[in-house]
């Protein structure tokens, strides 16, 4: 787990210097893959509707609920890789 602690981190600081800005969808599946791996399941209370960027972002959250920290953290590394 130590070593897919470290590529996840060294994704993490690629995803922030990444040649192109990926479109949104594939945004909300970075930001949501990061969540599921740093936090785990989303516990937080859904944004309001005139919060359509925070919807957005807690759906696609949301959406991994039960998929285990090591799994999030794998595809994160695969997604980041996959852009670079």
């Amino acid at each position: 787990m130590a070593d897919l602690k470290k590529q996840f981190e060294a994704a993490v600081a690629n995803s922030k210097s990444l040649t192109e800005r990926p479109d949104n969808g594939t945004l909300l599946k970075i930001y949501a893959l990061y969540k599921q791996a740093s936090t785990g399941d989303n516990a937080e209370k859904r944004p309001g509707f005139v919060d359509m960027v925070g919807r957005a972002k807690w759906d696609a959250w949301n959406g991994l609920k039960g998929v285990a920290t090591k799994d999030a953290m794998k595809q994160y590394v695969e997604l980041i890789e996959s852009l670079s």
